[in-house]
């Protein structure tokens, strides 16, 4: 796998771990142009490529990230709203930043965010499309958008009723105050709150470690029904489960993990495959 050049993030993969870091501190890990195509590229190469099987994303400096970079999007922000087709365009527009965050989702492994600071406006937006959120117990969540004059647009009113009580979800963004880390953790925002900063990424990694040894077209298919159980019927969810295990049943890994355990040793399972554009 070829690791894009990232000047806003570093990216490492180790034992099967990838681990993303903001890497803009002094500008308070802000999401400018240069953010949201370096995050594109990295999770692509990552969901291409099979080295990684589960990704942490962390942070530098005081923050998280204090989301959208309005002084550097400059005219962007100011979208055109004096006519029809002007309006029309704002469309577009987001569902190119949404589709950057969709992938997190969509991303072949599971992704365990790892908080700390103010997880602010469009870091919200991010984080609430991973799978696994830990923080610092100093980490505080705002949706910033509802302070400046404007919805929420890249996920965070889409998914974050699915994460906490709507009372909670119209809370967080009718007022944009803050809600600290105990009280996220209280709601199920988060999974787990830990003393400090450096703790928390211990423990992001730690997961994804565990994550990493379990077979990883299994994990595959744990996150492709999680995901679409959250959408869909209970029936519905229950065919597409047969669907699914019937795709990505094995003997040969059930047997492997088994005589693993027995044995107490690490179970060896092999890579997904890469992915190839037909054009390749």
């Amino acid at each position: 796998m070829n690791t894009p050049a990232l000047t806003c993030f570093e990216l490492t993969i180790t034992d099967h771990v990838a681990h993303l870091v903001l890497n803009r501190p002094d500008a308070l890990n802000t999401m400018g142009p240069t953010f949201w195509r370096e995050l594109d590229e990295a999770l692509t190469v990552l969901h291409r490529g099979n080295q990684a099987r589960a990704l942490v994303i962390s942070s530098t400096g005081k923050h998280f990230s204090a989301g959208m970079a309005l002084d550097v999007f400059g005219d962007a922000i100011l979208l055109d709203d004096a006519s029809a087709e002007g309006r029309a365009a704002i469309f577009d527009l987001l569902q190119n930043l949404q589709a950057t965050f969709t992938r997190l989702e969509t991303l072949r492994m599971p992704v365990i965010a790892a908080l700390h600071g103010g997880c602010i406006g469009g870091a919200v937006d991010l984080v609430t499309a991973a799978c696994i959120r830990y923080a610092a117990a100093d980490t505080f969540f705002c949706v910033q958008e509802i302070n400046i004059g404007m919805v929420a647009d890249v996920g965070t009113l889409q998914r974050l009723p699915k994460l906490v009580p709507l009372g909670v979800a119209k809370e967080l963004a009718y007022t944009g105050r803050r809600l600290p880390a105990a009280r996220a953790k209280e709601v199920g925002l988060v999974n787990e709150v830990f003393a400090t900063q450096a703790e928390c990424v211990a423990a992001a990694l730690q997961c994804a470690k565990e994550i990493a040894a379990k077979p990883p077209v299994a994990i595959w298919g744990s996150k492709q029904v999680i995901h679409y159980a959250r959408d869909h019927s209970v029936d519905d969810s229950l065919r597409q489960m047969g669907w699914v295990q019937g795709a990505v049943w094995s003997n040969q890994h059930v047997r492997e993990a088994i005589s693993a355990a027995k044995e107490r040793r690490a179970p060896q399972f092999p890579d997904l495959q890469p992915l190839r554009d037909f054009g390749d």
